[in-house]
């Protein structure tokens, strides 16, 4: 799947917001990726796991790891598709933890699986619960890379669309974005 497939997907689904949005980072950007709306779509979620699994067969994947709530649906259909164990951390007072009896033996091959990243802050704390259990994270994969190829989580990053999307510091905006209303569309 090319970058513009899988944007003309987003598209149709309306998943693909235009305006001004705060993200989960504090940034503000004229974008942004509501990946629930394409991910409600299981065909779609099929197509898009099968995309990213193919990316990934290589790494030796034992288990799919992905951080709640964004990397549910598409980590659960990734692990599918590689036939392999499939586990989450959700928050518990405000960080990042295993729950539900999950665990993670030293050396088990993991792959962090996220829908969207920016910063990658909820992508690394995936990382660093792996590798605080001994775990060995063999890469990160996320359906959309909004870091404009800047993010650096220690582990290779293997995403399906990769854009330049501009963000900006909300003391920082430009006239234009200033002028419209910002919304916080994630998850509330």
């Amino acid at each position: 799947m090319t970058n513009q497939e899988a944007l003309s997907l987003f598209r149709q689904t309306g998943a693909l917001l235009d305006g001004h949005f705060i993200l989960r980072s504090g940034l503000h950007s004229r974008q942004f990726f509501q990946c629930a709306l394409a991910l409600q779509q299981m065909p779609l979620v099929e197509r898009f796991g099968a995309a990213l699994a193919e990316k990934v067969r290589s790494l030796g994947v034992e288990t799919v790891i992905a951080p709640a709530m964004g990397g549910l649906v598409i980590g659960q259909e990734v692990a599918r598709q590689l036939g392999c164990r499939f586990i989450f951390a959700e928050k518990e007072n405000g960080t990042l933890v295993l729950r539900r009896g999950f665990k993670i033996q030293p050396g088990e091959r993991c792959l962090v699986v996220e829908d969207v990243v920016t910063k990658g802050g909820r992508a690394l704390e995936t990382v660093q619960i792996v590798q605080g259990l001994q775990g060995s994270v063999v890469g990160v994969t996320m359906v959309v890379d909004r870091s404009d190829g800047t993010l650096d989580l220690g582990v290779p990053l293997i995403p399906l669309i990769r854009l330049d999307v501009e963000t900006f510091d909300p003391l920082n905006l430009p006239p234009d974005l200033a002028a419209i209303p910002a919304t916080k569309p994630g998850s509330k």
